[in-house]
């Protein structure tokens, strides 16, 4: 391969040309954020948190493409990755993401102990959740942890102690990931039974659209209830009415179980995550613009 070759199939590789994943794992991190510091938000701790969770959705994708790389070539959906396609090597696979992951840590690094300490939780959740499948029957619920691990984070690094209402956060995070990541496991059941590999879809069988749109319920209540308790204003509610509207519109998607539905619900969930920061961005501008008045 040439160079522009190689860095083509590197950006495939981080999944750089489809960001979804990036902003699943952006969303929390940012509610974690304006959550922990409202009106009082470090822009250097922004900035880390964001080209971070950048370096580690890359990584984190290298690390599942290495682990599924015997896996994926008998997946259609999956077949063209670069590790599945052999257009990039193992060893150069490992290579990238290790300079991902310094990345990244290099980063944390100008962060107090303990965020330092829950960044060596995230880079074990990381590396480790591509495997679950193997053994663990509902691997959502280890991603659901794994994307979340950025909330209580944010609150360890504009604070050096973490409040309980980041992990009321993070719970409310593993029941949105249950559910989109049961969507998306929707479209590969097929291939996994085959291939032997666990997911919430298969776990669910039948029940699997009635536990998506559960896990949406308790995910939104929580968010809710985070709302009376943070005592947050209309705007967090309208972000909370919205992201309903958005669920309800998934449960339009996956009710017939189609391939194509179920993975466009899946996408829809960056909306989700949007319309819940949004209110709460609003929410508190106009509470601290007021007070300052």
């Amino acid at each position: 391969m040439n160079l522009k070759e190689r860095l083509d199939a590197y950006e495939k590789l981080m999944r750089l040309d489809k960001p979804i994943g990036i902003l699943l794992l952006l969303w929390p991190a940012l509610w974690g954020l304006w959550l922990a510091a409202p009106g009082a938000l470090r822009l250097d701790i922004l900035l880390i948190f964001v080209v971070g969770t950048v370096l580690m959705r890359s990584a984190g994708c290298i690390i599942n493409d290495f682990a599924d790389r015997d896996f994926d070539p008998q997946v259609e959906r999956t077949r063209e990755r670069p590790l599945a396609a052999r257009r990039v090597s193992p060893a150069e696979a490992l290579t990238l993401a290790a300079a991902l992951l310094l990345a990244a840590f290099i980063l944390v690094l100008f962060l107090n102990r303990l965020t330092i300490m829950l960044a060596l939780v995230a880079l074990f959740l990381a590396v480790t959740y591509p495997f679950t499948k193997r053994f663990f029957p509902l691997p959502q619920a280890y991603l659901g942890i794994a994307f979340g691990i950025s909330i209580p984070m944010a609150f360890a690094a504009h604070h050096g102690k973490i409040a309980a209402v980041a992990w009321v956060m993070l719970a409310a995070n593993v029941f949105w990931a249950m559910a989109y990541d049961t969507e998306y496991a929707m479209v590969d059941r097929d291939d996994d039974v085959r291939l032997g590999l666990n997911s919430s879809a298969i776990v669910l069988g039948r029940y699997d659209v009635a536990a998506v749109m559960a896990c949406h319920a308790v995910f939104l209540a929580i968010m809710a209830a985070i709302g009376v308790w943070m005592r947050l204003g209309i705007f967090f509610y309208v972000g909370i009415a919205l992201a309903a509207g958005f669920v309800a519109h998934q449960y339009r998607l996956i009710r017939e179980r189609d391939r194509e539905q179920c993975f466009g619900a899946f996408l829809n969930n960056n909306w989700v995550g949007a319309a819940i920061f949004a209110g709460l961005a609003l929410d508190i501008f106009f509470r601290f613009r007021i007070f300052q008045y």
